[in-house]
């Protein structure tokens, strides 16, 4: 496998000001989720329209472990497919020009399975790979592993629209 960072076919590859691997300023300035809802750290690949693996360190200070639940914190298994849903919301929204204009929003969740409890201290490792890709909605078949261990997956879609249109 080559190192996506070095490999100048995959620079080359990228859209516009998309950079691999992307640091969580670079997730911000493609995805418009924030604190406590930026659920992905760090982009390690990126092959456009096809696939992207990210991860998410999951720490002991995330807010939800305060309730879930209390002296046995395990992540939400929603904000696992949340998770995956935003490293695959990364891959779409890498394709919009505007998207500072534009809010991605879930479609659909089919065959989410959780395998084993993510729980502080893991890194989530996310591959998203796409089944179906249009310009602004996409079918993802998401996988999310720890140590090599597979802790949920699920197929997610989702599709781009105004920001005017959820604003109201």
């Amino acid at each position: 496998m080559s190192d996506p960072v070095s490999d100048p076919a995959q620079k080359q590859d990228l859209p516009p000001g998309v950079t691999v691997p992307m640091d969580v300023r670079g997730i911000m300035h493609t995805l418009p989720h924030r604190y406590p809802m930026l659920l992905i750290d760090r982009v390690l690949e990126v092959q456009r329209k096809k696939r992207i693996v990210a991860i998410k360190n999951v720490t002991a200070n995330e807010p939800f472990f305060s309730g879930h639940f209390p002296g046995n914190p395990v992540m939400p298994g929603v904000l696992v497919i949340e998770a995956m849903a935003q490293a695959g919301g990364a891959l779409l929204f890498t394709e919009i020009a505007e998207r500072e204009k534009m809010v991605i929003l879930f479609t659909s969740i089919e065959r989410a399975k959780f395998r084993r409890p993510v729980v502080p201290g893991d890194q989530l490792r996310i591959e998203v790979e796409v089944l179906v890709w249009r310009y602004t909605a996409a079918k993802m078949s998401c996988r999310g592993t720890v140590d090599g261990q597979l802790a949920a997956e699920a197929v997610v879609s989702c599709q781009v629209v105004p920001r005017a249109l959820v604003e109201g």
